[in-house]
């Protein structure tokens, strides 16, 4: 099984071709669910971001208030960086965990749903295909304020506070153009989809994982045989 990293920009269309994928049958660990998991209710990262953040954060039900947490993280890049510090391990074991349950039920391979996938680049060393889905800065701005009901100077701080998308672009091995229509970007992601289909990629990485794992095995025996003797 081999891992294909899926990012893109705040409102550039990643959750659309991530469902598309999913719809096709693509197995996908959405890191925006994982890190929803991991700061619930008394858990190690929930505590630590209360410690840091103050409980002024929270909702009356005792979860944080996401949308209050993100006005403060977006508003300074130190915040930000104390929050991922305290997220993103937790968010990356809860995803290898999953990556090894799709393992072993013989799946060729994983999509990974990562915002800040190229920000942190924790996980890139273990993807052999990065995808990013692209539209151009007008379009961005333009969907982010509809979505999220922000003034054009709001939407542009959100968007500065990430990578930008022309960075990303050069930086990935296959570009989803979002830009256009819904049914352009489906045609695009039916070609990734065939490709990724058609690799044979994951024939050498479980190769490799199986010789691993009786290379581990022989070493027990060995090990058996002689304590026994």
């Amino acid at each position: 099984m081999f891992l294909v990293g899926l990012t893109g920009g705040i409102s550039s269309g990643k959750s659309t071709v991530s469902s598309q994928l999913k719809e096709l049958g693509c197995p996908v660990i959405d890191a925006d669910v994982v890190a929803r998991k991991v700061v619930e209710p008394q858990s190690p990262a929930y505590r630590l971001i209360v410690q840091h953040f103050g409980r002024e954060i929270l909702l009356d039900n005792g979860e944080i208030d996401r949308q209050k947490l993100g006005q403060i993280i977006f508003s300074s890049p130190e915040k930000r960086k104390l929050l991922n510090s305290i997220t993103h391990p937790e968010i990356h074991k809860e995803m290898f965990k999953q990556i090894l349950l799709y393992f072993l039920k013989g799946y060729r391979y994983v999509i990974l749903d990562v915002p800040l996938l190229f920000e942190t680049r924790r996980l890139t060393r273990f993807l052999t295909h990065t995808v990013v889905v692209y539209c151009d800065p007008a379009t961005q701005l333009s969907r982010l304020m509809q979505r999220d009901g922000l003034s054009p100077e709001e939407a542009e701080q959100r968007i500065g506070a990430q990578m930008p998308l022309k960075e990303k672009r050069g930086l990935a091995s296959h570009v989803i153009e979002n830009s256009g229509s819904r049914e352009d970007t489906h045609r695009q992601v039916l070609r990734l989809h065939t490709k990724l289909e058609d690799s044979m990629e994951f024939l050498v990485v479980r190769a490799v994982a199986v010789a691993a794992v009786a290379g581990l095995g022989g070493l027990f025996l060995c090990t058996v045989r002689l304590l026994v003797s």
